[in-house]
């Protein structure tokens, strides 16, 4: 097996922690209007919109959107069924939106990223757009080389446009890439392109009550605890 030559990562669960962000930002928020709600719920809420509003982009039944883009609609949505709609202006709504440039990295992405980056290319594979991906970088510190995923496919994961135009934009064979994420379906989607595969656990993705993705589904080309660790069995590559 090849060292590769790049790793291209999911971000959202994988690098950072995406249900404690929001949820901080919506409890900001609640503070400052005054407003009784459950900012997890919230999060968890929001997140919820996600995959079928891409769905929607994946069948066909309408034109690619940035997920930025996205999050508003599904904000919109959800800020009616908590029935506070009516306490958000525009602006504010806009800039609620904003809360998913504002996640924390895993304690291990940072160091573990800047150790994966000596042996290669590190880039995101995620469905966020390129800008969305680029203001998360500086916030977490994020080290990417470049940004790839669906802002370069106009398209969204699974679907194998993403992995392989990310492969492409780096002028890489997918046998010569592997991607790395917490989530199995992920996984299988970028093997079935020709990609290595890592696995990395984050078992509190969801919290502490997660039942999904808490151990690799079949053997990757490695499976791994931290991105420490991944770096780690790369150097055996």
């Amino acid at each position: 097996m090849a060292h590769p030559k790049a790793l291209i990562f999911d971000v959202f669960g994988t690098c950072v922690d995406w249900r404690q962000g929001v949820a901080n930002e919506a409890a900001s928020w609640f503070a400052e209007l005054n407003i009784d709600a459950d900012p997890v719920a919230f999060a968890a809420a929001w997140r919820g919109e996600y995959q079928p509003a891409m769905e929607r982009i994946r069948s066909g039944s309408r034109g690619y959107s940035d997920l930025d883009d996205l999050h508003l609609e599904n904000l919109d949505i959800v800020l009616d069924r908590f029935r506070i709609a009516n306490r958000f202006d525009e602006a504010a709504r806009k800039a609620f939106n904003r809360a998913w440039e504002k996640l924390p990295p895993w304690p291990d992405t940072v160091p573990g990223l800047a150790a994966i980056r000596q042996q290669a290319i590190i880039a995101p594979c995620s469905n966020g757009s390129i800008a969305l991906m680029t203001h998360l970088a500086r916030y977490a510190k994020l080290p990417w080389d470049c940004i790839v995923g669906a802002g370069v496919a106009r398209d969204y994961k699974p679907k194998p446009v993403v992995y392989l135009a990310s492969c492409r934009a780096l002028r890489l064979e997918p046998e010569e890439v592997m991607m790395v994420a917490a989530h199995n379906d992920d996984l299988a989607a970028a093997e079935a392109c020709g990609l290595m595969t890592a696995f990395v656990a984050r078992p509190t993705e969801h919290g502490t009550g997660q039942t999904s993705d808490l151990a690799p589904s079949k053997k990757w080309t490695v499976s791994s605890n931290d991105f420490l660790e991944l770096s780690g069995q790369l150097a055996h590559i």
